[in-house]
């Protein structure tokens, strides 16, 4: 039986798996697509809905069968909450699961650190990979409960005299309850569209087969700041002439992303023609189609006496904690790959030196430079050792720019330097770094520990 870390992750076999967690605590499961968010109260597991297509929950134990779920579900993620809802997890004994596959063999044990004031712990992941589909470890816990859960899943908080899809607190079957209803909100509340665009967009994502997408009052600020920068100076480019990016417009104006992608144009009159021209070439259409994006912000600005009309538009998908967790975990997986193929063993997901390599992309944002060595002189052993690392042989990857998991290890196998890293036998440990923002858009960071 493995053992799993926090971002540890373990391929199944195929047929139906059980998920167990035995203790004081209340199981439950959401179902979601690549996207995160649940569609709606079908994809809630819980006790008061304890089967949906290709789950069902009895008691501590979740069975789950990945063939028999919903189509287009592609995850499985595994909740834990207090039993006695006023009880923070910190209180409890620290919660265990253990995976089971058909024939009852165990395959899998994850303790997370003990929680503390927590209330809501996500405690594992099944996902799909290919053809078969993995476990994650996870360990997130919220501090504001049901509220943080509704926030990164997409799901609307009520209160309700009687316990519906999703309730938070211990089953009855005496008289109502004063319960916590979450119910599904596909896509958040969108932005005004004064100029029509969102029809626009929908309407080509669709022939696509790519899922719609919501104007963010955010994405639109940041996009009619940075379409008037360029109309001022009668040019585009990512920054404009006072040296902002447009990366750093939309995490200013309260949009952190864990992706973005951005059309800069000038010339198109309506918006109509401006669509036309994203339609029109390969790039710009690719990401106008990009089923990753659920929100995007447009605006238009004229370039003064000659009457250019420059375009800035933003696709982008929000940062939440989930999405974090599994793109370092994908960056992870891919790095072990790549191991593999050497013939060396997998790096083990270290969180001493996750905070460190989180630390230092997250550092590079906020003080705008690119480097091994930060502005205070500090290097990659100096912020392994800060963050509480005692292994000896430290080294680092950093890129900028890269839009996901597979771009970022790709480019890393590709450089020489940064590749010795990844192939080095000494290592044995891995920490991953994530932020979104900053002149280049995302930093990466790939922390490594041996001895």
């Amino acid at each position: 039986m493995s053992e799993l870390v926090p971002g540890g992750n373990l391929p199944l076999p195929g047929g139906a798996l059980t998920v167990r967690v035995p203790g004081p605590f209340d199981v439950s499961a959401l179902i979601t697509d690549d996207d995160g968010k649940v569609r709606g109260d079908g994809d809630f597991v819980f006790y008061n809905q304890p089967s949906v297509p290709g789950a069902v929950l009895r008691g501590d134990t979740l069975t789950v069968d990945p063939g028999r779920l919903r189509a287009g579900a592609t995850r499985v993620t595994v909740v834990v909450s207090p039993a006695d809802p006023g009880t923070p997890l910190g209180g409890l004994p620290v919660p265990t699961l253990l995976v089971t596959d058909p024939g009852g063999r165990h395959l899998a044990r994850f303790t997370p650190p003990r929680p503390g004031q927590e209330t809501v712990l996500l405690l594992a992941e099944l996902y799909r990979r290919g053809a078969g589909w993995k476990v994650r470890a996870l360990g997130q816990g919220y501090a504001d409960g049901l509220a943080g859960l509704a926030r990164d899943f997409g799901v609307d908080v009520l209160d309700d005299d009687t316990p519906s899809a999703f309730s938070a607190g211990t089953p009855t079957t005496t008289g109502p309850v004063n319960a916590t209803r979450l119910t599904a909100t596909p896509h958040p509340p969108s932005a005004p569209d004064p100029h029509g665009y969102l029809p626009l967009i929908n309407s080509a994502r669709a022939q696509a087969g790519s899922p719609p997408v919501s104007l963010d009052a955010r994405l639109t600020t940041a996009a009619q700041q940075h379409a008037s920068a360029m109309a001022a100076a009668g040019r585009l480019g990512v920054e404009s002439r006072d040296g902002v990016a447009v990366y750093q417009r939309v995490t200013a104006a309260g949009y952190p992303y864990i992706t973005i992608g951005e059309h800069l144009v000038s010339g198109p009159r309506t918006p109509t023609e401006f669509m036309d021209y994203c339609l029109r070439t390969d790039g710009p259409r690719r990401t106008l189609h990009d089923p990753t994006f659920t929100h995007a912000g447009l605006a238009q600005a004229n370039g003064g006496r000659s009457g250019t009309t420059y375009w800035t538009a933003l696709w982008a998908k929000p940062l939440t904690p989930a999405d974090l967790t599994r793109t370092a975990a994908d960056v992870i997986d891919l790095t072990n790959h790549e191991r593999a193929r050497a013939g060396l063993p997998p790096l083990a997901p270290d969180p001493v030196l996750t905070r460190a390599a989180q630390a230092h992309s997250a550092d590079m944002v906020a003080r705008d430079f690119y480097s091994h060595t930060a502005p205070d002189g500090s290097q990659p052993w100096d912020r392994a050792a800060a963050a509480g690392s005692t292994r000896r042989s430290i080294g680092e990857n950093i890129a900028c720019g890269q839009r996901s998991p597979t771009e970022v290890v790709t480019g890393w196998m590709n450089s020489p330097g940064h590749r010795a890293n990844i192939l080095k036998p000494g290592f044995t440990h891995i920490g991953i770094g994530f932020v979104g923002g900053g002149r280049a858009g995302t930093y990466w960071t790939q922390l490594f520990g041996g001895g």
